[in-house]
């Protein structure tokens, strides 16, 4: 699952595969959510599942962190 994840978000950002990880793990952190409760969700959006709205809120945010500390 965490696998499917990351390469989601890869395909998504676009990033590599460790700074998906870093993304995943950011999530997971800021949310207080295991890993898995951050990657098993973000699968089954590829089910017409809905993201919980906490996830919704923080993978922009993580994003844009991504994408910062790959500019400086």
């Amino acid at each position: 699952m965490i696998d499917q994840a990351r390469g989601m978000v890869m395909a998504l950002a676009p990033c590599s595969s460790e700074r998906a990880w870093d993304l995943l793990v950011d999530v997971s952190q800021h949310c207080n959510v295991r890993l898995r409760n951050v990657t098993a969700p973000l699968v089954a959006t590829t089910q017409d599942e809905p993201l919980p709205e906490q996830i919704q809120r923080e993978l922009p945010a993580a994003l844009r962190r991504l994408h910062a500390t790959e500019h400086r």
